[in-house]
């Protein structure tokens, strides 16, 4: 078994196009994982280790997190390469929420970027300590003190450099570890001879104060440190690599390096900060909910001689089956040995037990608290907690951000029907941000998902993967619908058949929900007296429930929706669950109009980047759709703008963007909330809708 304080799980995440694919590469090649590099945009059609999906290395990005270990020095690192791309977001989440540490790339010239931003909430959302690795400083325009300043002005993460460049653009040549105080050059045809050497004269006057600058951030934290700084007495490297490693756990620190994946400079030192400053499982605290105990969170310990719990944090379906991604958080899992489904209350045999390097399998026998492998044949659902039975505890669920956009999609042969929806129920279970609805007016089959792209690619593997061809029609936001005020409703459902008959009185007020409350529904039970008997409640709920899914306007569901159950009454014979369901939901029916329902429209942040002299034009057309812009920074010779903007506006922007910039803007756009249309925009949505029925 493996030596827990020797184990790193952590995960390589950032911006869309940082090179952290390029840096997965590196690490495996380094570690002696692979025996040569492939770089993302090779000709060969070969595509680097860890992007194993055909799309992934035709496209250049990273689509689905991919899991590797490999062994640096005595430590075990399991690594997951994430997408940077904001359609795949929950990729990223779900690697975060099983990792303990993670490496955050940031390019040496863009720096900080809207998707940096995302990605550094979800690790506060899990408290992920991070080291950061400033990439590509060989390229024209790197600045890695003008990163180290946005990282503590736009993220607040309390950088520090552990080391500084040596040259900059076409002249970087290595780095100056500030901890050794040695210059370290990389040597080799592919930068694998490292070589340390004394510090460049005209550089160890900076070395001195960057070491000094390091001791002052540190001597906020550590008591013993800031009596020698104070004292002005020398710090030793034996001293300082405990304390940046304590700081980092406790989130107060971030460490800093510089380097070059592409030109094969500086990965063997992050690999370094990886083992020496990123927690082993055992440092990080875990918790789960103890389902017997009211919820209760319990800690768990990273112990295998206690009960088994672990995590199904994703699902791939591959060449051989499901294959199902597990963090084991206590306990140890052998092959042969029964678990059981906390959700299903499935008890399950594991038939097969695996590490994952890419795509490829190495069977392992027993697996234990800490470690990150797969299994074979174990039937879940992304999120999904196993225990070995002896304990009732629930993981808690991940953040899962809604769908934006959908598309109407049918196979294009009858023939295709049965491996159209086998690739449908198979991306579900794999994507929580993936859905998909049945339109029951039209018939249309509708996924939903977080971009075009997000979207695009799924169709693409529907048609590579189950050898379906698709029909697709236009992209639609995907709006919602809610109340603007409280509304009361007293409504009797009565039925009389032959025989017994079906009677439920439900009466009450529904009103809105406070955004900020972040809450799309909510059930609140009000009833005394026992006008309701208790076993109807539920059904009422469901039926409310149920009825808020369809809307009112334009058959989208209803968000942001309190219904308070305050009166009733029951008969005798006729009252059933059934009655009381038919009758919550008619209530709302009834009463939807004299709660002023609105249309909410999906609102993204829009960050463009174009060369300064197109800002005009780049401006006057983000106003044309709708955009109010929030701010605009100018860093070497380019323009960045960030924006709000209603995505219905957005089709088409990155054919537009190019077209005016001559090719040279990008933009990246991610969800950021739902806000009411204007009334005109309104009126058109719903004539639309009407048009769409006939």
């Amino acid at each position: 078994m493996l030596d827990i304080s020797k184990v790193r799980n952590i995960g390589i995440a950032a911006h869309i196009d940082s090179g952290k694919t390029t840096l997965s590469e590196r690490v495996l090649f380094y570690t002696g994982k692979i025996h040569q590099i492939i770089e993302v945009r090779d000709k060969s059609g070969s595509g680097p280790t860890m992007d194993s999906m055909d799309l992934e290395r035709e496209k250049g990005i990273t689509i689905q997190s991919a899991a590797t270990y490999a062994k640096w020095k005595d430590y075990h690192i399991n690594l997951i390469d994430t997408p940077g791309h904001i359609d795949f977001t929950v990729e990223v989440e779900r690697a975060l929420r099983v990792l303990d540490g993670a490496v955050l790339v940031l390019c040496g010239v863009a720096g900080v970027q809207s998707q940096t931003s995302t990605v550094d909430r979800q690790m506060r959302r899990y408290a992920v300590p991070r080291i950061a690795f400033i990439n590509k400083v060989d390229r024209s325009g790197a600045n890695p003190d003008r990163v180290v300043q946005q990282l503590d002005e736009k993220l607040h993460i309390s950088p520090v450099m552990i080391n500084i460049p040596i040259g900059l653009e076409d002249a970087f040549e290595g780095v100056i570890d500030l901890l050794k105080m040695q210059a370290v050059y990389f040597d080799g045809e592919s930068g694998e001879d490292i070589r340390y050497a004394e510090i460049p004269e005209h550089l160890l006057e900076e070395a001195k104060n960057r070491r000094n600058q390091l001791i002052e951030k540190l001597s906020d934290f550590e008591d013993g440190i800031a009596e020698k700084f104070l004292a002005d007495l020398p710090v030793t490297i034996e001293e300082l690599v405990p304390a940046i490693r304590r700081q980092t756990i406790a989130l107060h620190i971030t460490p800093v390096l510089v380097g070059t994946a592409k030109k094969n400079k500086g990965v063997q030192l992050m690999l370094d900060a990886v083992g020496d400053f990123l927690p082993a499982p055992n440092e990080k605290k875990n918790f789960a909910l103890d389902l017997d105990n009211n919820e209760e969170k319990v800690t768990l310990e990273t112990n295998d001689s206690k009960p088994f719990v672990g995590l199904a944090f994703k699902l791939e379906d591959g060449r051989f089956g499901q294959l199902t991604y597990m963090r084991i958080y206590q306990g140890k899992v052998k092959k042969g040995d029964f678990i059981h489904n906390i959700k299903t209350k499935k008890k399950i045999k594991v038939p097969r037990l695996v590490r994952m390097h890419a795509n490829e399998m190495h069977d392992i026998d027993e697996a234990g608290s800490g470690d990150i492998v797969a299994l074979f044949g174990v039937e879940c659902s992304s999120g999904d907690t196993f225990t070995d039975d002896s304990v009732n505890y629930s993981m808690t669920s991940m953040f899962v951000a809604s769908p934006v956009i959908e598309l109407a999609v049918s196979p294009k042969d009858k023939s295709g029907q049965v491996n159209f929806s086998k690739a449908l129920n198979r991306f579900t279970k794999e994507d929580p941000t993936f859905q998909v609805k049945r339109d029951e007016d039209s018939g249309e089959t509708i996924i939903r998902g977080m971009g075009e792209l997000h979207l695009e690619i799924y169709v693409e593997r529907i048609k590579r993967e189950y050898n379906c061809e698709v029909i697709i029609g236009k992209p639609k936001v995907a709006y919602r619908e809610t109340i603007t005020q409280r509304a009361e409703f007293n409504y009797t459902h009565k039925k009389q058949t032959g025989g017994s008959g079906q009677f439920a009185r439900v009466g009450g007020y529904i009103e809105p929900i406070p955004a900020e409350e972040n809450k799309n529904y909510e059930f609140v039970d009000k009833i005394v007296g026992g006008v309701i008997s208790r076993e109807y409640i539920p059904a009422c709920d469901k039926g409310f429930h149920e009825q808020l899914k369809e809307g009112f306007l334009i058959d989208q569901p209803m968000v942001n929706v309190r219904a308070v159950l305050n009166d009733g009454a029951i008969h005798a014979v006729d009252s059933s669950e059934m009655a009381f369901k038919i009758a919550s939901k008619y209530a709302l029916k009834e009463i939807f109009p004299k709660a002023k329902p609105i249309i909410l429209e999906p609102i993204m942040k829009l960050e463009t980047t174009a060369p300064e002299e197109f800002q005009g034009v780049v401006i006057g057309q983000i106003n044309q759709r709708r955009g109010i812009i929030i701010n605009t920074s100018n860093e070497v010779g380019f323009v960045v703008v960030e924006t709000e903007v209603p995505l219905k506006d957005m089709f088409g922007y990155s054919s537009d963007l190019r077209g005016m910039t001559q090719g040279k803007g990008e933009f990246t756009m991610e969800f950021l909330k739902y806000a009411p249309v204007p009334k005109s925009v309104q009126e058109d949505i719903i004539e639309e809708y009407k048009k769409s029925l006939k």
